[in-house]
């Protein structure tokens, strides 16, 4: 399995970074739209923008985890980019660079209600800490702060 989710990990990002996209909120789609492809294809696990999602996510990155030849830096834009979006949805957000707080460089982020949320820096954190930066208790207090979702006519 690990050989297989190399080959086409390394398959998936050479398409993405290939790609041209027209805007940030179009590559963290396509990026995200991608993640969830994959979490159903290699991982079996259906990742369909839900708030229920973010455990099956969650499972997805323990898994790729364990592997000491992970491109990090694509896995977390990758898994990031669909964590944002299932919060962009929810929230009617919008994708912006901005510096993280503390950093010196840009970053992709959620801005939602006046609030900078950070889903590829979680994402990194849930890779490199472990199961003490887990996405459901991430997802529970983000939700608990920002409140009922967006209504979407």
């Amino acid at each position: 399995m690990a050989e297989y989710t190399l080959r086409v990990g390394n398959n998936l990002r050479k398409r993405l970074e290939s790609t041209t996209f027209p805007s940030l909120e179009a590559m963290m789609q396509g990026y995200a739209q991608a993640a969830a492809d994959r979490g159903g294809d290699e991982f079996r696990r259906s990742l369909d923008f839900s708030a229920e999602s973010i455990e099956r996510l969650d499972e997805i990155l323990v898994l790729i985890g364990d592997n000491p030849e992970l491109d990090i830096d694509f896995e977390v834009r990758l898994w990031g980019s669909y964590l944002g979006e299932v919060l962009r949805r929810r929230y009617a957000g919008n994708w912006e660079m901005t510096q993280y707080p503390g950093g010196e460089m840009a970053v992709p982020a959620v801005e939602v209600r006046g609030s900078r949320l950070f889903p590829l820096m979680k994402v990194y954190r849930r890779l490199t800490e472990g199961e003490e930066e887990d996405l459901a208790t991430f997802f529970t207090m983000v939700t608990d702060r920002l409140g009922n979702p967006a209504r979407v006519n």
